[in-house]
């Protein structure tokens, strides 16, 4: 690039990890801070990848162990538990226990993200979700699912394949993700979890 004001450089930066893209800066003059680690000379020219994106990898690599070691022994350990829910599903309403939807994950990549059923067969899957236990679209018994989070379990599947963290925000459904603003695509630079501050906060009423 040509020199470039601050907020030209901000926009661009923005816009590479919106697309996941790794990102460098090459100038003839670089502040001494800069320099160093993360920083080559070529052809006279100084190239820097930022400080913000130059983290490093054995953190994603904890992160990920964490994950694989926590969801697999819950997965051991609620294995009975997880039968028992699934069964009671089944023989509440007909259909799976299981509901599979598409969520847009880090980069917007799309998986299959897996929940315990709690509305009745014939609900759209893509659509509003339910803010009351009232919803008609609601079973009796995934009124007690959602208010407890049971039917969120599931979902330790997803993060044991690395489609999901066990902290995170949560993954929306393909037609939210498209009404995002820059801002709101600034979630998907991360790993979607299970859990996170928009669990713990009252905004979860919320658009």
């Amino acid at each position: 690039m040509p020199p470039a004001c601050s907020e030209d450089l901000t926009e661009v930066t923005h816009i590479a990890k919106q697309a996941g893209t790794p990102l460098a800066l090459m100038s003839r003059i670089l502040p001494p801070e800069r320099c160093g680690e993360g920083s080559i000379e070529v052809d006279g020219l100084q190239l820097s990848a930022p400080l913000d994106m130059t983290a490093r990898w054995h953190y994603a690599f904890a992160k990920r162990v964490v994950d694989i070691a926590v969801s697999s022994l819950l997965l051991v350990v609620l294995a009975p538990m997880l039968f028992l829910v699934g069964l009671m599903i089944r023989l509440g309403s007909p259909g799976p226990a299981l509901f599979v939807q598409s969520r847009a994950g880090k980069n917007g990549k799309l998986f299959n993200i897996y929940k315990f059923r709690s509305m009745y067969m014939g609900t759209p899957r893509y659509d509003v979700s339910p803010t009351q236990s009232s919803d008609p679209r609601i079973t009796p018994l995934g009124r007690f699912l959602r208010r407890t989070s049971l039917d969120e379990l599931p979902q330790l599947i997803n993060v044991f394949l690395g489609d999901m963290s066990l902290v995170g925000p949560r993954p929306e459904m393909p037609f939210i993700v498209e009404r995002y603003s820059e801002q709101h695509r600034r979630r998907l630079q991360v790993m979607p979890g299970i859990t996170g501050l928009w669990q713990l906060s009252v905004d979860r009423a919320l658009p």
